[in-house]
């Protein structure tokens, strides 16, 4: 078993998959400058914990890696991430 994730950018989310199968992905908006994440979910046929976590964490170490991009968390789910993870605050604007 064995699980990626991807930014497929022509999609606007990240994926995450298991043996070539997507089982989550967060879903954005890009503008110039800011990546607002709008939408995460993991299959529910899939009862494995962290695998949320895990999809929020990539997503953001890749526009962490970006220079200057800043993150609006509309989606509930990466909003709760990063309250509780204040080493990517400092990617948040509005």
């Amino acid at each position: 078993m064995s699980d990626s994730i991807v930014d497929i950018p022509e999609r606007n989310r990240f994926v995450l998959e298991r043996d070539g199968q997507v089982i989550g992905k967060a879903v954005y908006r890009r503008e110039p400058g800011v990546i607002t994440f709008v939408h995460t979910e993991i299959d529910p046929a899939i009862q494995e914990r962290g695998l949320g976590s895990q999809l929020a964490k990539a997503a953001l170490d890749a526009v962490a890696a970006e220079d200057g991009t800043r993150v609006v968390a509309e989606c509930p789910f990466i909003a709760r991430y990063l309250e509780t993870h204040p080493e990517y605050q400092y990617l948040l604007t509005r």
